[in-house]
């Protein structure tokens, strides 16, 4: 009797007509049996929303050609991942892969991001689960030499799975006509973005604001996810649901909270 082929549950937050998401589907495909669910358009820096006060619609579709179910859904990339597991699947999923997002989620970012935050949902469902992106923003991005490195994780995911509340953040650096050094299991980064909002005036003269900003790395160590995306390397970061600051505890214990 053939084994069963594993079933991997495919997400994005770019929409499901990504270019990303297309070629983590053909990637997928080579592993097991495919279905995805995925926003119908753009849901980036999204985190961990959810639809409550709207209408979910999940509809079938069949974006390009190839073996896998494709569903386009109205919501959030965490949306997706509950509709998919609590309503169109029969069962589990053996892994769900979330991305390949068109720009980084390394460091910080990993907080707004709805690619992460749909791999944190399936770990959330003790669900061996995975974030990829590609630090290229552009839809012509060229993901050619990140697709080897993307079957490598995703197989070895598959083979040993991960540890309970845990998901991989993985972040590919843009090709820069030098071969990736490898694959680094790192630590997140201490950066963040020092933000501005640029103020301007719509045609009808009420005042609006841009996001704008710059990125700045405060952590000079080798072993973060920065510092690997800088050296060519692609890189691997555990993340974890628990947001309990465990070293804090102690401290916390030490203070009077009796009520006067």
């Amino acid at each position: 009797m053939s084994k069963k082929k594993p079933l991997i549950l495919v997400v994005n937050d770019d929409g499901i007509t990504a270019p990303g998401i297309r070629n983590l589907v053909e990637i997928m495909n080579e592993l097991g049996d495919v279905i995805v669910v995925a926003p119908d358009g753009p849901q980036s820096g999204m985190g961990h929303a959810i639809t409550i006060n709207a209408t979910l619609r999940a509809d079938q579709v069949k974006i390009a050609e190839g073996p896998q179910v494709e569903y386009s859904v109205s919501g959030t990339p965490v949306d997706c991942v509950k509709l998919a597991v609590n309503v169109i699947l029969d069962r589990k999923p053996d892994m769900i892969v979330s991305g390949i997002n068109h720009g980084s989620n390394s460091s910080i970012n990993v907080i707004y991001s709805g690619t992460m935050s749909a791999a944190v949902e399936g770990a959330l469902e003790r669900i061996p689960s995975i974030g990829f992106s590609i630090c290229d923003y552009s839809w012509e991005a060229n993901f050619s030499e990140a697709r080897p490195f993307v079957k490598t994780i995703a197989q070895e995911v598959l083979n040993h799975g991960l540890p309970e509340g845990t998901c991989l953040n993985v972040n590919i650096p843009r090709i820069n006509g030098v071969p990736y050094k490898g694959i680094k299991i790192c630590r997140q980064a201490n950066a963040n973005w020092e933000e501005e909002f640029d103020e301007r005036t719509d045609p009808r003269g009420r005042k609006y604001y841009w996001l704008t900003g710059k990125f700045v790395n405060y952590d000079h160590g080798q072993d973060t996810d920065e510092w690997a995306l800088e050296n060519n390397f692609i890189s691997v970061v555990p993340i974890t649901t628990d947001l309990t600051a465990h070293h804090a505890m102690q401290k916390l214990n030490g203070y009077n909270f009796e009520t006067k």
